[in-house]
């Protein structure tokens, strides 16, 4: 089965064709950058990075666009979110600016998330802005006001809506905000707003100073960096309306032609059934959050539910990802360790191991499914299991088959999923101390056995076997593993 998206515009699963075969270009609404990233973000763009990884693990060549608004967001009150911060902190704007955005990357480096190839800010694309404000003003899909703002005309663009489903005549007593006089319809947009003198942010354009509406800024540097139109474009399903609606309405206005040929959008992160959201203080930063849980726990819960759907954050939910990826991560480390202790030229037992290929197959076929990664990170889950049973059924394993294994644990748990690093420390914080604990205890158990004190020798294995550690007997000595 080829890849199968589910497309918002069309509301279906349709195949994944780019315009240009084998490029795909990508644009994800970014952060606004006024405060530290949460687990929602964490949702959010931990899930668009999936997409890329697995995009590029089949071959895709992506270019990946990823959009910093540190102007122009404006909350339903009309206030631009980067001046409360401001005023917030009593900090200049990109003294604001600058920290969040530094924040918000050691977030998602943390996290793993792949860094996207552009980054484009909104406040060094003014002029990009304006040029398509100017093209829509030009066509009759926008005008000015006296006042020095200047709004998108939605009845002049008949598909207004065809995103969200929702349809003009409903929006006269909804808009998202407030109603203005000097508007021509209760649900026309701002692409530009006049700024007051002391406004610290503001522009000259030919309206007079002022600054961009939110939505503007995403058409420009999709089409800037993108083309005008772009395969997929990524967000989070909240800003379907308004924001991504007036995407597709500004930018098809201006160039004629479909702005996204794919709609691809994240449910939220929920709490208590409440999405999480600064605004509501229901939230938990990233930093906070890896003070108690590791980056494979926080990518596994998010990679655990569909991307499509929303995901209700507990302690309990981290707590489980946490053992889970405990275990898959002994297995890994246990397979790698092997690897360094097994000489090669050993007779390959091929038969015996894992399914390799058949693990492969039904990874791919979970992922081709519009992205299906619960599925996806079971079929890890089940190759940690066969592998644990290979290895303690097997004392001398081959070289070969160990290093095809950790191989595909890197490719699907590594390289697409992001939940298993390339480098393997030991577990716990004083790994060190634990080793040396444990070659304490595996050489008693070994003065035990040598002397046939097969009672002491099978108490101490049994104890650490209650701890969660396994101990495993070869000829050529012990082992042991963390289960978990």
């Amino acid at each position: 089965m080829s890849l199968q998206v589910y497309n918002y515009l069309t509301r279906q699963k349709e195949p994944f064709e780019p315009l240009v075969a084998g490029h795909v270009g990508m644009y994800v609404c970014g952060p606004t950058v006024y405060d530290h990233a949460h687990l929602g973000h964490a949702k959010l763009y931990v899930a668009m990075d999936t997409v890329v990884r697995y995009l590029r693990y089949t071959g895709y060549r992506v270019r990946y666009v990823q959009n910093i608004t540190d102007v122009g967001h404006l909350l339903d009150t009309g206030e631009d979110r980067i001046l409360k911060g401001v005023r917030r902190e009593r900090v200049e704007p990109m003294e604001l600016v600058e920290t969040y955005t530094r924040s918000y990357f050691e977030s998602m480096d943390a996290l793993r998330v792949v860094r996207p190839n552009i980054s484009p800010r909104a406040s060094c694309h003014i002029p990009d802005q304006i040029e398509l404000i100017k093209t829509l003003i030009a066509k009759g899909y926008a005008y000015a006001t006296e006042g020095g703002d200047v709004y998108f005309s939605v009845e002049q663009f008949p598909d207004y809506g065809k995103l969200s489903g929702r349809k003009v005549d409903e929006l006269e007593h909804g808009a998202r905000v407030s109603v203005r006089e000097e508007k021509q319809h209760p649900a026309d947009f701002a692409l530009w707003k006049r700024a007051e003198p002391e406004h610290i942010l503001r522009w000259p354009s030919p309206w007079g100073w002022g600054y961009p509406g939110w939505h503007a800024e995403c058409s420009a540097m999709a089409a800037k960096y993108l083309g005008e139109t772009i395969d997929i474009h990524g967000g989070g399903l909240e800003n379907i309306f308004p924001h991504n609606e007036c995407e597709v309405a500004q930018s098809e206005a201006a160039t004629g032609k479909p702005f996204a040929q794919y709609w691809v959008l994240v449910g939220s992160l929920t709490v208590d059934g409440v999405k999480m959201s600064k605004s509501l203080g229901n939230f938990l930063t990233i930093a906070d959050a890896l003070e108690q849980y590791s980056p494979e726990a926080i990518r596994a819960f998010v990679l655990s539910a569909h991307y499509r759907g929303p995901v209700d954050f507990s302690r309990d939910a981290l707590l489980a990802a946490e053992q889970g990826m405990g275990r898959l991560l002994n297995t890994a480390r246990a397979v790698r360790t092997r690897m360094k202790d097994t000489p090669d030229g050993l007779t390959p037992d091929w038969e015996a191991i894992p399914e390799l290929a058949a693990h492969r197959e039904r990874f791919i076929e979970a992922m081709d499914d519009d992205f299906n990664t619960p599925r996806a990170l079971a079929v890890v889950y089940d190759l940690a299991r066969e592998t644990n049973r290979w290895l303690d059924e097997h004392s001398q394993p081959d070289l070969a088959a160990l290093k095809a294994i950790d191989q595909l644990f890197r490719e699907l748990g590594g390289d697409v999923l992001g939940i298993i690093p390339d480098e393997l420390a030991s577990p716990g914080a004083q790994s060190g101390l634990v080793e040396d604990l444990m070659e304490i205890l595996l050489d008693m158990r070994q003065e035990y056995r040598s002397a046939k004190d097969w009672a002491r020798s099978d108490a101490i294995r049994d104890r650490l076997a209650a701890l969660g550690v396994k101990v495993d007997d070869r000829q050529d000595g012990s082992s042991w593993r963390i289960e978990g």
